[in-house]
């Protein structure tokens, strides 16, 4: 078995709890659950059905306002289109960029179905709780940079794990049976750096902010 980031061969664990089989690449730090235990795309639209993710829920939009937070005055100057790649079911981020002058357009594979950045480039595009759910995310990230004006910005959300296997059997945000890839800083900016893509600054904890070369 390789890995789907960097091509290295990578080591197979059990997790005993949820019956699972997972890989992890001793290079990039890439974990990623064996395909046999991917759920199907009707089951995978369900779980997502559960989510509330609306302007109703303060917190959650404190969370996508902290995001942006964290990187828009390095931005902001340069920044008058914006994509959200994911946006899921109720668009608050997408609203959020609109709400702070930038021109934005919202994608997703279950509740938002146009292509509608086709043909089109854009300054910022931002990916929120998205690339957990990615069997091949260079190849998604790689899409996303040919979509970027030059020196335009990527923003992604997801949470990194210690690259320790005694935590991540320990970890609750294994236990989504959507989430299929967990990443660090570090397999994002090998990842980044195969794309064309140079790491501006992340929180150590879920927030990566790539620039293209």
């Amino acid at each position: 078995m390789y890995c789907t980031v960097c091509n290295s061969s990578v080591d197979s664990f059990n997790d005993p709890q949820l019956d699972k089989k997972f890989y992890q690449c001793p290079h990039c730090e890439l974990i990623f659950l064996d395909k046999k235990f991917y759920v199907a795309p009707i089951a995978e639209k369900k779980q997502y059905d559960n989510h509330n993710n609306s302007f109703e829920d303060s917190g959650y939009v404190q969370m996508f306002e902290n995001f942006l937070n964290f990187f828009w005055d390095d931005i902001k100057e340069n920044t008058k289109t914006a994509l959200d790649f994911g946006c899921g079911p109720g668009p608050v981020l997408y609203e959020l960029i609109k709400r702070r002058n930038v021109k934005s357009d919202c994608y997703d594979k279950f509740y938002q179905t146009q292509k509608i950045y086709e043909n089109k480039k854009y300054d910022l595009i931002t990916s929120t709780e998205v690339f957990e759910h990615l069997d091949n995310p260079k190849e998604v990230l790689n899409f996303l940079t040919t979509l970027l004006n030059n020196n335009g910005v990527i923003a992604l959300m997801t949470l990194f794990h210690t690259n320790k296997q005694s935590d991540f059997l320990k970890w609750w945000y294994r236990r989504d049976p959507t989430h299929i890839t967990f990443f660090t800083p570090k397999c994002i900016e090998i990842m980044a750096n195969e794309c064309g893509l140079n790491v501006i600054k992340h929180d150590n904890k879920r927030i990566i902010i790539l620039q293209k070369k």
